[in-house]
């Protein structure tokens, strides 16, 4: 089976700070670093390393080139990555020695997918493949609708949290992931707690707490414990847990399967600094001593 991954793809711009910047201040960074970013470039990269067949569906800019060579580099299958006259989109990462983060996103020709792009990667797919989707890019609610009518499952990671957008594709979401926050606002938005919103599956992280499966259809609870390391940057965490959940249902692993093994690939990813160059293969999660 294939994942389609309709995503943001970003140069990430990494700056290692003694703590992260307060109004007004200004603050001279320590560490410097460049690299492939964005929400949907690092769960496609998660996802291709989790063994899966991944087909980036995005835009970059003329600056964007080497971009879309590193997702080619890391398994991705980038034919559906088309360049547009804006520029590639980039990200303003602080990090600060506590491992936390503050980011600024500038979308840039991630806002510039059409329908058109989205029908022709889609046009291509089978019922039982999956789209995944998240809030970076423009035409979610497009490329959700033409998913399920064609019979594919649509994962949904709901962040940057909107609660607008959320509410346009949730109709046709199977999977959905939260983290804590935006579990709270969607359950404010609602009016409903996340055990009750229409989505069968509904996974909801919880930073170093580990996270919980809520198994609508079946009215199950699960929670699942994280993997306690020594955090160098959470940057792209989530992302990375998503694209290997994702990847593991594919291969056909129960949930609780598939979110162990995220759960080792997101423990490892942290240890390191970066976002989609430093994600983890199956082999260096095999390896790994921690687990």
């Amino acid at each position: 089976m294939t994942i389609y991954n309709l995503g943001s793809i970003n140069i990430d711009m990494v700056y290692r700070v003694p703590h992260l910047p307060a109004p007004g201040e200004t603050l001279a960074a320590w560490e410097y670093s460049q690299g492939l970013g964005g929400k949907g470039a690092n769960m496609s990269v998660a996802a291709a390393r989790g063994a899966a067949h991944v087909r980036h569906i995005g835009a970059v800019g003329a600056d964007g080139r080497w971009v879309v060579e590193r997702l080619m580099e890391y398994g991705v299958d980038t034919t559906h990555i088309t360049q547009v006259s804006e520029a590639t989109g980039h990200a303003i990462i602080n990090v600060d020695d506590a491992a936390e983060n503050a980011i600024v996103l500038w979308p840039g020709a991630n806002a510039g997918i059409d329908g058109n792009l989205i029908g022709a990667a889609l046009s291509e797919a089978s019922p039982n493949d999956v789209l995944m989707i998240q809030n970076e890019t423009s035409g979610q609610q497009i490329a959700a609708q033409m998913a399920r009518d064609l019979g594919l499952s649509v994962v949904y990671a709901a962040a940057p949290f909107d609660v607008d957008a959320v509410q346009s594709v949730l109709p046709f979401v199977d999977v959905l992931f939260l983290n804590e926050v935006e579990a709270e606002h969607l359950e404010v938005a609602l009016g409903i707690g996340v055990k009750d919103i229409p989505v069968a599956d509904v996974v909801v992280t919880l930073g170093a707490k580990g996270c919980r499966w809520y198994q609508n259809s079946a009215r199950l609870v699960t929670d699942f414990d994280a993997i306690p390391v020594a955090a160098v940057d959470t940057t792209g965490a989530g992302d990375t847990f998503t694209g290997y959940v994702v990847a593991g249902l594919d291969r056909g692993m129960p949930m609780a399967q598939a979110i162990c093994l995220a759960t080792q690939a997101a423990a490892l990813m942290v240890t390191r600094l970066g976002t989609a160059d430093v994600i983890p293969d199956l082999k260096e999660i095999q390896d790994a001593k921690f687990i």
